[in-house]
């Protein structure tokens, strides 16, 4: 599997070539179209949003990182000695006032994205606008898919960071669990070949995504980052027909381990509606 770069391509293009077959692509001129292309900085976020807190929480005092702390964090991180990753905010709830700079928030490609629809906004469907923060040396801690079957949007507003992304059906190679069909047992940085002997068999592709470049992960594909200079990324899911199906799989799964089966089930019944009336809506807005 070979991930592109492409640049000025058309909507026609990306769902022809990537979205329905379920191809990586680096878009390497999609957020010129949101004002927040060029103008994230750690220095930007200290004058604007000092005291913002993060969603993770220092481990010897409990209190949440504020986004001054995470901006001299990443700045001082280093291979040695990393900064904590990711360190993350929830755009939506802790920063609404980005929103305006993320506008269109599909990029003129993200598109239709049900997650956007009222109905599936007011379930807990992992479809949030999150603000990815690392420094060098910084790296996720797992090879894993998005939950619910959601394809990722990964826009590098800030730095550089270097991906690694695994074909579909490399679950076997990758020792994914039952209990956590989403995630890889191996750590890919430092692979243990005497307990994961078939990871040899593993096909990963790994390149590296800069300032204004947006990476695009359709679902069930494996992947996992490590950033190589401090980075600030913006990255949000996508749902609709294609992955619908995958994702009302994990609805099931997902709910069935949080609550009661009673619960469970009006979940599911939940999102089947909301899903059903998106496309309902699809097929108008195509029609006319």
């Amino acid at each position: 599997m070979e991930v592109q770069r492409k640049s000025n391509i058309s909507y026609q293009e990306f769902m022809e070539e990537h979205h329905n077959p379920g191809i990586p692509l680096i878009f390497t001129d999609a957020t010129k179209v949101w004002k927040a292309n060029g103008l994230l900085t750690p220095d930007w976020f200290r004058e604007n949003y000092p005291d913002k807190q993060s969603d993770v929480t220092d481990k010897l005092t409990g209190k949440p990182y504020t986004m001054t702390e995470v901006m001299d964090m990443v700045e001082n991180s280093s291979v040695e000695k990393p900064a904590p990753y990711p360190l993350t905010f929830n755009i939506s709830h802790e920063i609404p006032e980005m929103l305006d700079l993320l506008q269109p928030l599909s990029l003129n490609y993200a598109k239709p994205n049900w997650l956007e629809d009222k109905t599936f906004k007011r379930g807990n469907w992992g479809g949030i606008i999150e603000l990815f923060i690392g420094g060098p040396g910084g790296k996720f801690p797992y090879v894993h898919k998005d939950y619910y079957h959601l394809s990722a949007w990964i826009n590098q507003l800030y730095g550089e960071k270097r991906f690694t992304v695994f074909p579909r059906g490399q679950e076997e190679f990758l020792y994914a669990t039952e209990k956590n069909q989403w995630r890889s047992e191996v750590n890919i940085f430092e692979p243990d070949y005497d307990k994961h002997p078939k990871f040899k068999h593993a096909t990963p592709v790994s390149f590296t995504v800069g300032p204004g470049e947006t990476l695009y992960i359709p679902f069930g594909v494996w992947h996992s980052a490590y950033s190589l200079t401090p980075t600030i990324s913006v990255a949000f899911d996508q749902l609709n027909a294609k992955n619908f199906p995958g994702f009302m799989e994990d609805v099931w799964y997902f709910k069935n381990q949080e609550s009661s089966k009673p619960k469970a089930l009006a979940a599911y019944a939940y999102a089947l509606a909301a899903g059903l009336g998106c496309r309902i809506k699809n097929s108008l807005a195509a029609s006319k």
